[in-house]
């Protein structure tokens, strides 16, 4: 027998709430339509997918993610999908991104979680 992902679970010593809003844009989920701000947790499900749960905690991030998302844009370039989350409040991290297309990019959400924007399939299948 396996276990299952049942949720993948941010820490924030903010609102968890708002970093759902934030984590929305990204995914394109909706948030619980019971999640208010202030409330000690916010989550984000989808039907066969794992539920993002958003969880305050007393402490900050203080190291490095030890365990990350790496997203692959699904409708448009992974520059155009940097500039967006750039846009929604993601601070870039790292950039490697290398002179023949291929590489990732590193951001982090406003809680500091990091998390990597590869090629889309698309620029994957191109190359």
């Amino acid at each position: 027998m396996v276990a299952g992902i049942h949720s993948i679970t941010f820490d924030t010593s903010g609102d968890p709430y708002e970093l759902a809003q934030f984590w929305s844009l990204v995914v394109g989920r909706p948030p619980a339509d019971d999640d208010q701000p202030g409330d000690p947790e916010a989550s984000l499900a989808a039907e066969g997918l794992p539920t993002m749960l958003f969880i305050r905690v007393p402490e900050g991030k203080a190291v490095k993610n030890r365990v990350h998302l790496d997203l692959q844009p699904q409708d448009r370039s992974r520059d155009e999908e940097v500039e967006r989350l750039i846009g929604a409040g993601a601070k870039l991290v790292g950039d490697h991104r290398r002179p023949d297309g291929t590489g990732w990019v590193t951001l982090a959400d406003p809680e500091g979680n990091e998390f990597c924007i590869e090629r889309s399939a698309a620029e994957r299948a191109a190359s």
